[in-house]
């Protein structure tokens, strides 16, 4: 297999958690063995480029490393800053060529400078979403998502946002049950959705707390049984008042509204890794009847279950 070929684009002054992200997770992918992606670093001119942290790193390649990407990664660099005009014009060309292109929190600005956002949905770091939107207005700005799919873009808010959009990738590109080994081999948060323009959904906010963190670790191992807000309480030791006070200040969401998410994403990664019949896939998800499988996978992505898996299954099912 030829692993995909991830280009990441630096910027000066770069972001060194924007550059920690694609190595430390698309490293983490082995298909039978073997690597899934190759992850090569370039920028505008070879040699020391500084970070946002005071320190210079050495990258030797320069932007021809584009021209051989299967997908190129903006890095950003937390500010607002002038695009450079090489990196423009690499990333426009790569669209072009039909390359997925993608950014993560300022990065963004190169993608809209090179008019890859023009008309499209789009996200970058909240304190710079004003910015992005008063400089490139013909574009779609969804200040409130994680990160946002619009065709071959993507482009990631800030910070933790762009781990978020990497282990998405991953999970177009190889299956759920991939990404999340990934997700928990890096000890983060399984895949989260962003904005998608084909699967429009809601994403779950940042985790802020720790308080509830057994209890949805307790959820995620019992999501077949028929979970309710006493049982989840009862876990935590906590009042059912209690529990979706804090679980709504650490999660963003309802203790219930948290759980149908993971219900559907433990649903999808069955379609994708499984050839159970839709009603074994509807118990052990949780979501009890197969009619109510439907209802909610069409909801979430506007596909039925049979049309998921002939679309993602990694085994080549079509049941």
């Amino acid at each position: 297999m030829t692993p995909h070929r991830i280009v990441v684009i630096a910027p000066s002054p770069v972001s060194m958690f924007n550059l920690a992200i694609p190595e430390l997770l698309f490293a983490k992918v082995e298909i039978d063995g073997a690597p899934g992606y190759e992850v090569t670093v370039c920028t505008p001119d070879p040699g020391p480029v500084t970070t946002t942290g005071g320190l210079d790193l050495h990258v030797s390649r320069g932007l021809d490393a584009v021209e051989s990407a299967d997908t190129v990664l903006v890095a950003g660099t937390g500010e607002q800053y002038a695009p450079d005009a090489r990196t423009v014009a690499a990333v426009r060309t790569a669209a072009a060529a039909g390359r997925r292109v993608t950014s993560i929190c300022s990065g963004a600005f190169v993608l809209a400078e090179a008019g890859l956002l023009d008309g499209r949905s789009a996200t970058t770091y909240w304190q710079l979403a004003d910015e992005l939107r008063d400089r490139y207005p013909v574009l779609d700005l969804k200040g409130d998502v994680l990160y946002v799919q619009d065709g071959q873009i993507l482009t990631s808010s800030g910070y933790a946002a762009g781990i978020d959009m990497c282990l998405h990738m991953i999970r177009t590109d190889y299956g759920a049950a991939v990404a999340n080994e990934v997700a928990r081999l890096a000890l983060v948060a399984p895949v989260r959705p962003g904005g998608q323009t084909q699967f429009t959904q809601t994403p779950l906010p940042p985790e802020r707390g720790t308080a509830c963190a057994d209890t949805r670790g307790w959820a995620m191992r019992n999501l077949d049984k028929p979970l309710t807000l006493t049982d989840l309480a009862r876990h935590a030791g906590v009042s059912v008042r209690t529990l979706t006070r804090r679980f709504h200040a650490e999660s963003g969401v309802s203790p219930l509204q948290w759980l149908l998410h993971q219900r559907i994403e433990r649903a999808k990664e069955l379609l994708e890794t499984t050839t159970l019949p839709m009603d074994q896939i509807a118990h052990a998800s949780g979501l009890g009847t197969a009619d109510s499988l439907r209802t909610h996978l069409t909801r979430r992505t506007g596909l039925t279950p049979t049309a998921y898996r002939t679309q993602f299954s990694r085994l080549g099912a079509n049941a």
